[in-house]
């Protein structure tokens, strides 16, 4: 009989288990709303590990200091549910879990996704195998 209280928006996120890049480059760390549905009216932060380094609230955005203008949102996909977020200008402190967290109501959603540096340190490449 609780049927009645359930909530039929709710949602669910997708992303990436990891996405790679190089110094200097603009890379998108990617999160979708499942099935696809409107984020505008959801609260949107996005976590480097703990630390929360953007956040979207009533349209109104904060940046963590020394994410200023490097950290964005694809605002004109927001409606089909693209909560992923751009990083211009990477560099190696850039590198680790970025947890992508989305509240609709009293639902609260969290997805992670690892960024990596191209051919660095957590290359997926065997070492011991370059020189068979």
């Amino acid at each position: 009989v609780s049927d009645s209280l359930v909530n039929t928006d709710q949602f669910k996120l997708t992303s990436r288990d990891h996405v790679e890049t190089d110094d200097g480059e603009e890379v998108t760390l990617p999160c979708h709303l499942s099935p696809a549905t409107s984020a505008v009216a959801t609260t949107i932060s996005w976590f480097k590990e703990t630390e929360c380094i953007y956040l979207y609230k009533n349209g109104q955005v904060t940046e963590r200091s020394g994410y200023e203008d490097r950290v964005s949102l694809i605002t004109q996909e927001l409606e089909t549910g693209n909560v992923s977020l751009r990083l211009r200008d990477f560099r190696e402190s850039d590198r680790g879990y970025y947890i992508c967290q989305v509240i609709h109501g009293e639902q609260k959603e969290e997805a992670a996704v690892g960024l990596w540096v191209r051919g660095g340190k957590c290359s997926i490449t065997p070492v011991m195998f370059l020189n068979t």
